[in-house]
């Protein structure tokens, strides 16, 4: 099932019984909404923070795709998922003027993460300290801490979260992850329905080739690229991933998705 609007209205979406629905925000950024209305948003990218950033170390961070909202439009979810301390990910520009337009959901963060929130001075009652195999639940969303593998030394404590809604689909959300085999060991289990996967080799995340192998053990109904093309000079063709999944025999596993609209995976009954 696919339902589509022209903006970003989480507010009024009605997601059907045994869904899940996902709006692509950018970079690694989603937000998503189940059938009794529980909002979550993971790692929002909502400015244009990183550009300075990037001149400072000499790459282009210029944001090539403006965001599909702002971050005031983000008040009302409940719980927001970070996977790592990264400005990409956990950016103040976003995170600030959320919390200034009264968002109140809970942060859901590892442990260096959670260290940042505590520097923006969010509330500490709002902080969920978080690692890999625990889980919080709110409504009938479920969500799960899983393993990643950092790209460097400042920030040692990445996780990747699986986001599951009750009677209904399962969406594994690498985060920045190296591809390892632990990444598909750990979901034995627990195979998601849907596979949202960074690809971009260039700071030792998951190549395409990769993301592939990683769907090839997991075998989900859909693999979603992200993380791929929002920086100059950290950007792939999605494209890729798809050839890299037809090699596997997975080209119909291929999704991309377009910013701002939504796309709702439904369990068949």
């Amino acid at each position: 099932m696919n339902q589509r609007t022209s903006r970003v209205d989480h507010q009024g979406f009605v997601v059907p019984p045994r869904s899940i629905t996902l709006w692509r925000l950018g970079q690694a950024g989603f937000l998503i909404k189940s059938p009794d209305g529980a909002r979550a948003v993971l790692d929002p990218y909502l400015s244009d923070s990183c550009a300075e950033l990037g001149r400072a170390a000499g790459f282009n961070m210029n944001r090539m795709i403006p965001p599909p909202m702002t971050p005031q439009e983000l008040v009302g979810v409940n719980l927001f998922l970070l996977t790592h301390s990264h400005q990409d990910h956990a950016d103040p520009e976003t995170i600030l003027p959320y919390l200034e337009a009264g968002g109140k959901a809970t942060f859901v963060a590892p442990l260096q993460t959670a260290q940042k929130l505590r520097r923006l001075d969010v509330d500490e009652k709002q902080i969920y300290n978080i690692q890999p195999s625990q889980k919080i639940d709110f409504a009938d969303l479920s969500i799960a801490a899983t393993f990643a593998v950092p790209f460097a030394g400042d920030d040692l404590t990445h996780v990747g979260y699986l986001v599951s809604v009750t009677d209904g689909p399962s969406v594994y959300f690498t985060g920045d992850t190296a591809y390892e085999d632990i990444l598909h060991i750990a979901l034995v289990d627990r195979k998601p329905d849907v596979l949202v996967a960074v690809v971009n080799g260039a700071f030792r995340n998951m190549s395409p080739a990769d993301a592939a192998k990683l769907a090839k053990y997991l075998n989900p109904k859909h693999v979603v690229p992200c993380h791929h093309d929002l920086f100059p000079d950290n950007s792939l063709p999605a494209e890729l991933l798809r050839t890299n999944l037809a090699v596997l025999g997975l080209a119909n596993r291929f999704l991309p998705l377009e910013y701002g609209k939504p796309f709702t995976f439904c369990i068949d009954r």
